[in-house]
Parts: C-alpha cells; sequence; structure tokens
C-alpha cells in the first residue's frame, strides 16, 4: 500500500529547484566532490548523524579515530563512531531496495551498543519527549509486512526518488522497527535513495543541516503523525536537501586537481575507451596541454592504460 501525503505547491517548487541545482552541480564538475571535501563532508555527516542521538564526538576526535589516534571520550560514544565510520566506508556495497541489506547495516552500526543488533523489535514502544508520549509505534507484529510495504514501495512506485527518499524517511521513523538506532538508520538509508537520484548525494551531509534544525525536525514528525501522512516531513526534508546542495555550490572555487579530473571522469566513461578529445570534451576549461599532462600522470600511476600513439591513442581506466 502507498504511504499517504499530498503533492503541495511547496513540494513542486522545491523539487524544481533541486533539479536546477543538480544540472549546477554537474556543469561544475561537483557531481563527485574533491577527496578533501568528500573526506570533510563523511566526517561531517557521521558526527551530525551521531550528535542528534547524543553522541558527544567532535569533528576532531572523530578525525583522529579515522586516522587510528587514540582519543578521550566515553567509550560507548567511541563505539558509535567506530560503527558508524566502517557503515559509511562501504556505503556503495548496501542493495537500496533490500531489507535484509539494511538489517546487516542495523547489525554493524549497533553491535555493542544494544542487545540484538540486526533483529526487529518485538515489544511494544512509545516514544517520550520530556513528560508526554510524542509517538506510540506499531505493534511489533506488524513491523514485518509494514517494512515490506515500505520496501515495494521505494523500490516499484513511480514516485520521484526525492519524494520516496523523505516518504521512507518518515515512514520507518513512524514504524520504529528497531529498539534503538532507528533514527540514525533512517537518515542512512534515505542517502542511499538519494544517491540512485544522483551521485552527489553520497558525500552531501544533509545530517549538518538537520542537526541545525533538530527541534524542527522532530517536531515535524509529530506534525506528520498527527495529521496522518507524510506531507509535512516531505517538505521539511526537502528543503534541507536544498540548502545542503546549496552549499556545496557555495564551494565550487575549491582547486580541482588533477587526479580529482581523472577520478571524475572515471565515474563518467566506466571501463569504455576514450581519447584525449572525448576527455576534453568532459573537462571544457582545461587546455589541451594540460588534458595531456593528466592522462600521462594517470598512466603513469597505473590508473589508465594506453593503446595507440598520436591521433589514434585511446585510454582506458584499469
Amino acid at each position: 500500500m502507498k504511504p499517504p501525503y499530498e503533492i503541495t505547491n511547496n513540494i513542486l517548487k522545491l523539487i524544481s529547484l533541486i533539479s536546477e541545482q543538480i544540472g549546477e552541480i554537474k556543469s561544475a564538475r561537483l557531481i563527485k566532490p574533491p577527496p578533501e571535501l568528500r573526506k570533510k563532508n563523511r566526517i561531517k555527516t557521521i558526527q551530525s548523524s551521531l550528535e542528534i542521538e547524543g553522541n558527544t564526538l567532535s569533528i576532531e576526535q572523530i578525525t583522529d579515530l579515522i586516522n587510528n589516534k587514540r582519543i578521550l571520550a566515553p567509550q560507548k560514544d567511541i563505539l558509535e563512531v567506530k560503527n558508524a565510520i566502517k557503515i559509511y566506508s562501504k556505503i556503495n556495497s548496501y542493495k537500496t531496495y533490500n531489507l535484509d541489506s539494511l538489517l546487516k547495516v542495523h547489525e554493524t552500526l549497533m553491535k555493542g551498543l544494544v542487545d540484538n543488533p540486526g533483529k526487529l523489535r518485538n515489544t511494544s514502544v512509545g516514544i517520550v519527549k520530556g513528560d508526554e508520549i510524542a509517538h506510540i509505534a506499531p505493534p511489533s507484529q506488524m513491523i514485518p509486512s509494514l517494512l515490506n510495504d515500505l520496501f515495494d514501495y521505494i523500490e516499484n512506485d513511480s514516485d520521484l526518488l526525492l519524494i520516496k527518499s523523505c516518504v521512507f524517511h518518515y515512514e520507518f521513523e513512524f514504524i520504529h522497527p528497531f529498539t534503538d538506532g532507528n533514527g540514525r538508520i533512517g537518515r542512512l538509508w534515505q542517502t542511499l535513495i538519494l544517491k540512485e537520484y544522483s551521485p552527489v548525494f553520497e558525500f552531501l551531509p544533509i545530517e549538518t543541516l538537520v542537526k541545525e534544525k533538530q527541534q524542527e525536525y522532530y517536531s515535524v514528525l509529530g506534525k506528520s503523525d498527527n495529521n496522518g501522512n507524510s506531507t509535512s516531513f516531505i517538505e521539511f526534508m526537502l528543503e534541507i536537501i536544498h540548502f545542503a546542495l546549496e552549499d556545496l555550490l557555495k564551494s565550487q572555487n575549491i582547486t580541482v586537481k588533477n587526479i580529482d579530473r581523472i577520478e571524475i571522469f572515471k565515474s563518467v566513461i566506466q571501463n569504455k575507451e576514450f581519447s584525449r578529445k572525448e576527455y576534453l570534451r568532459h573537462n571544457k576549461e582545461i587546455s589541451v596541454a594540460t588534458a595531456s599532462r593528466d592522462l600521462k600522470n594517470a598512466v603513469e600511476k597505473g590508473i589508465l592504460e594506453k593503446t595507440g600513439d598520436k591521433r589514434l591513442t585511446q585510454y582506458k581506466f584499469k
């Protein structure tokens, strides 16, 4: 069954803005940002998503953990971050439309933090905010069928992926399938769905903006609960996505190095043979001499293999 929501003028406006931004990002060669920016954004994503759940580690401490340095912090917080680092480092190996894949991710993400990581809850649960019960999740016996319906929706429904990512996020939080870790899994899985729409979302720190608007995030979840549909949450998350893309476009003065151009082009050409002319067609902003240097360096580093000579030269990624 399709989850309930309405298409509002605001949703249509935001989808249009986001589509325009994706076009600008493609033109600015930011679909796959340079490695330095990708690493920085990945750390921001991990730190923000876990801080929403009460983790105390800073960006600097998480950077130290990634670099295998020792830090002073609560062991639970360190374990949460280490688990998240493992998960995000393998983000391209998960099957977006597969429930078993999500369960395995939860098992790794929550290992050592809950009694039954990777297992759906078998008890009733209520979400308490202050002195009030903010949300009573569906009975545990309904969870498998609700999740199967939700995965069927994101895989097979004709809705736009932008909308489906927001609907999944809301419905997942509403179902609350695990005893703990639902928020971080819901945010991660929205990223996976968005990545199907555009690869730029793999390294876009949407969670940072969610953290900055954390009270509004919880408020709009509650509003959608009360309304019986995810319309308000879709509007909220599309606005977050819009602002995150806007921040990325502001970063386009970052110097793109030759290895960055090569890596970005690899995601475009994949395993097909190509010429210098084709490489230049994709990188219109550089000279013929720069293109030749890029390709020569990539061959010397073993990234590319070269065949032919002069005008007949062809390249292929190894």
